[in-house]
């Protein structure tokens, strides 16, 4: 079994020798069983409160190098030309907890009737769509690390709490 150990910087052109694709919760934990893309099964033992990101790399504890990729995701878009039904719907979504990818005009989170019916109330068109996932690393993913802005190349996001 392949153990990766580490996230790694490392330019977009260093050749990986494979690929591990996950969905969004998967990519929070530091301590999982998984298998990389050609079926290899891998032990995923990194330090606590890492996310990983679409793009991060991985070293494996033999110096294999791993690129993560996002899994496609079942998830509700919001989209509002309105910014203040935009703001009230992340504020609602935010004081229940849910984690939102946030883009221009766009907000992401995995699907769930409920939260689409409440988020219409507010005034916003809903689609179910099935993409890759990747929400805002919450207010302390900054301290000590890269931020993750959308647009721009992948930087590497940091919860700053326990695993979920």
């Amino acid at each position: 079994m392949i153990r990766i150990v580490e996230r790694v910087e490392s330019s977009a052109n260093e050749v990986c020798d494979g690929k591990l694709t996950l969905p969004f919760e998967q990519r929070s934990k530091s301590r999982l069983r998984a298998k990389l893309d050609d079926g290899q099964e891998a032990a995923l033992w990194l330090p606590r409160g890492l996310v990983l990101r679409a793009g991060d790399r991985l070293r494996t504890d033999t110096g294999a190098l791993i690129e993560v990729r996002a899994a496609l995701e079942l998830t509700s878009t919001a989209r509002s030309t309105d910014a203040l039904r935009f703001a009230r719907a992340c504020y609602h979504l935010g004081n229940r907890h849910v984690a939102l990818e946030i883009g221009p005009g766009y907000l992401r989170y995995l699907h769930d009737h409920v939260l689409d019916d409440m988020v219409r109330q507010l005034g916003l068109e809903v689609s179910v769509e099935t993409c890759a996932f990747e929400p805002e690393g919450g207010a302390y993913s900054h301290a000590g690390g890269h931020g993750h802005a959308h647009g721009q190349d992948h930087g590497h996001g940091h919860a700053h709490d326990h695993d979920h």
